[in-house]
């Protein structure tokens, strides 16, 4: 008996590998999910992890640190925020804006 496939329809999902009840500490949106800045989930809108194991969405991380108050801390523990991997453990700075 031969079966001859005239047409399909491909289905594809993808996820972060992320444990799967995370989300953001910021937004509290699901990694899966996107940040309340994007439209669409995926790389541009990817997840920063800290040192201290907590993780964010890129954009909301972005908007915390450039807060005055927030003092370049992670708003889950308040430790000095470290992006964790990164070669020279360097710190998350706040972006400086110029005041003419």
């Amino acid at each position: 008996m031969k079966v001859k496939i005239l047409s399909y329809h491909a289905v594809a999902a993808w996820r972060w590998d992320m444990p799967e009840d995370d989300d953001c500490g910021i937004c509290r949106v699901q990694f899966d999910g996107t940040c309340p800045k994007c439209k669409f989930p995926g790389d541009d809108c990817p997840i920063i992890m800290g040192q201290c194991t907590h993780s964010f969405h890129m954009h909301c991380l972005d908007t915390w640190i450039n807060q005055e108050s927030s003092q370049g801390r992670c708003p889950m523990c308040r430790q000095v925020f470290r992006i964790k991997g990164t070669a020279d453990q360097s710190e998350v700075q706040p972006e400086q804006t110029s005041q003419s």
